[in-house]
């Protein structure tokens, strides 16, 4: 039966029931919240049943090794959790009473509540998903849940939607829960006990920011100060940043070619303020040999992977590489590429308009390609869009058009870089005409 939040008992009572020093009391009130009794009009303490229950929670803990100020800490951190950390509490004053016992099916696995917290999340149940996440947190330690539930889920629902078993909305639905319930354990998470500060963010262009808010999570309870910038940080505030907070590490994430780019750019900068760069994302776990492009540490393709590198890199037990420069070939084709570009772009929508697509979807699907390209010729190696290419082969095959199609569409596309930079785009024509064959 749940305590009563009556308020119901004076000072006096408390102080009876819970043995506890009226000094330490009010002590724990003034600087923790911890427990928040109502006032009479005179000014006089009420607290109530569940109120008595906190203190002897925390006594509890306290007797268990932890300092009152972790108690505190971890009393919050269940609430951010969704879980009421008096549930299944036994209390002492209460002792003729069966203890509550929380049955734990026997199938109750991290698995088993994944599984249940995609289904609800699919039908947009909001209530269901957020008891399942309860369960989990109740039963799991918050580490656990957040990467075998929370991150493990969204990675499966991601893959649904690109095979076209679940909708964009359904994707935004699970991940608006996912970065929410993060959210609350971020801002509950305790005080620094370490004096090395980490940034983390996403460089510009890059708006999925659930795996920097997850490792901002994970390095706050090792008791790291962790400054979260979030999603498409320009270079420009990154470099404020490191500056004003003097940062011991910067973490840079990056899901698709595109923002490898701009996490290039960005790594560049920061390595320039002598602090060390981490990097990592799908990207790099899709193309590995990308690493060889990016000055800084990759930190892995797990999360653990990546706690664990962090801890290295913090302590300077990582050697750096110097990243692969561009060939001059590529160089020169980036830039005249980037120059002619726009040029290029609309000889190829005024050409293709035969191919049989709306134009605003042809005209997408050009930047997405003219965006890809740019990336692979600062990279050094067009071969990287191949992997990013299915977005046009998709397009292209919703219709029932020959496959040819395709072939002519990379022929316009060569054509129009040969015409707009001066025979200077041989890469790009080398890998069109690759694709077109393919």
């Amino acid at each position: 039966m749940p305590f009563s939040k009556s308020p119901n008992f004076n000072l006096k009572v408390v102080l009876q029931e819970t043995k506890i020093p009226a000094d330490t009391l009010r002590a724990w009130e003034r600087r923790y919240g911890l427990p928040q009794p109502e006032r009479t009009a005179g000014g006089h303490r009420l607290y109530s049943q569940y109120d008595i229950e906190i203190i002897r929670w925390l006594l509890e803990r306290q007797q268990e090794g932890l300092s009152i100020s972790r108690a505190v800490d971890l009393w919050k951190e269940h609430q951010a959790s969704g879980v009421d950390p008096l549930e299944g509490f036994a209390a002492s004053s209460q002792s003729t009473t069966e203890t509550p016992i929380i049955y734990v099916p026997p199938n109750t696995t991290l698995d088993s509540l994944r599984a249940k917290w995609i289904a609800a999340c699919l039908k947009f149940s909001e209530s269901n998903s957020e008891q399942v996440l309860n369960q989990a947190f109740s039963i799991f330690p918050i580490e656990a849940v957040c990467t075998e539930i929370l991150q493990k889920g969204m990675t499966e629902i991601g893959s649904l939607w690109y095979e076209d078993r679940a909708s964009v909305q359904q994707e935004h639905f699970a991940s608006g829960l996912a970065m929410r319930r993060l959210d609350s354990l971020l801002s509950a998470t305790p005080s620094p006990s370490r004096n090395q500060t980490v940034l983390v963010g996403c460089p510009s262009n890059e708006w999925h920011a659930f795996m920097p808010l997850l490792l901002s999570l994970l390095l706050r309870r090792r008791g790291l100060s962790v400054i979260h910038l979030g999603a498409n940080v320009p270079v420009e505030q990154f470099e404020e940043t490191v500056k004003s907070v003097k940062a011991n590490l910067i973490i840079l994430v990056a899901q698709t070619l595109i923002t490898a780019a701009t996490l290039q750019t960005t790594a560049q900068a920061l390595t320039n303020l002598r602090v060390p760069v981490g990097y990592g994302g799908r990207i790099f776990n899709l193309l590995p040999e990308l690493k060889q492009r990016i000055p800084g540490y990759f930190l892995g393709d797990s999360v653990t992977a990546a706690l664990e590198t962090v801890e290295s890199l913090l302590q300077a037990k990582v050697k750096s590489h110097p990243p692969t420069t561009p060939t001059q070939e590529y160089l020169e084709a980036h830039r005249t590429f980037t120059a002619g570009r726009f040029h290029i772009e609309s000889a190829v929508i005024e050409a293709a308009r035969s191919i049989p697509i709306s134009v605003e979807g042809l005209a997408t699907g050009i930047q997405s390609l003219g965006d890809n390209i740019a990336a692979a010729l600062q990279l050094g190696d067009m071969e990287y869009v191949t992997n990013e290419m299915d977005w046009l082969k998709t397009l292209l095959q919703t219709h029932p058009r020959p496959a040819q199609e395709l072939a002519d569409f990379m022929e316009i596309y060569s054509r129009a870089v040969d015409k707009h930079i001066n025979g200077q785009g041989e890469p790009i024509k080398e890998w069109l005409k690759a694709q077109a064959g393919a």
